[in-house]
């Protein structure tokens, strides 16, 4: 499917940082692609929650679960504005004055209405997406979902077409008369996520298989 590009909108036009935005849907898709754990934001009773939570994403959908019980999604559900925040940390950047310290880092907002996913096959599938994302090789290797669990599970989408994108990075944009200098160090602490050794559930029988490869193979 062709990527739609991303549409400026009055709430998705960057005004602080501009040098740091981005209008390219392949920008978007970098973020997306890096990032497991997105905020989703929603005023539920005059007031405004953001709760974390995994998503999945294809094409030009994104896609967030829950509890059906959620008043957050229950909110988004009604027709309420949503934003979806991810962000990514790339370093800390150490400047030569307290002001001009910073981070390097990618970051994305999705704006819209939410679409309660209710078509059987399409729930399934997003469910697919999302766990694919999250933990790629899990659909198949393990149980899918019941009936109840699927009727306990609401699945939002929420187009990909208005969004900002903001990507910091490099050295410390420090003052001309700082630069000169050379009593303080400056420079980029770079932050780095890395997959650790696999767990095993102390439940797991003695017999048990071990960790698959699609769960080796990130570590």
């Amino acid at each position: 499917m062709t990527r739609l590009p991303l549409s400026p909108t009055a709430r998705s036009t960057v005004r602080r940082g501009k040098d740091r935005a981005t209008s390219e849907r392949t920008d978007l898709d970098e973020v997306l692609d890096a990032g497991v754990i997105c905020h989703l934001g929603v005023v539920v009773n005059g007031a405004p929650v953001v709760l974390p939570t995994c998503y999945g994403w294809e094409d030009n959908t994104l896609y967030v679960h829950g509890s059906t019980g959620a008043s957050t999604l229950r909110t988004a559900i009604a027709g309420a504005e949503v934003s979806v925040a991810i962000t990514l940390l790339d370093g800390i950047v150490y400047a030569r004055s307290v002001f001009h310290h910073s981070a390097n880092y990618r970051s994305a907002v999705v704006h819209g209405r939410a679409r309660l996913v209710q078509e059987p096959d399409e729930k399934l599938h997003a469910l697919e997406v999302i766990t694919e994302h999250v933990a790629p090789g899990s659909w198949d290797y393990t149980r899918r979902p019941t009936q109840k669990e699927l009727a306990g599970t609401s699945v939002l989408a929420l187009e990909l077409t208005e969004a900002s994108v903001k990507i910091r990075r490099g050295p410390p944009g420090d003052d001309e008369a700082d630069v000169t200098d050379g009593s303080c160090w400056a420079g980029v602490l770079p932050v780095r996520q890395v997959w650790g050794e696999p767990e095993p559930c102390p439940l797991l029988p003695p017999n048990a298989t071990a960790a698959p490869e699609h769960v080796r193979g990130r570590s």
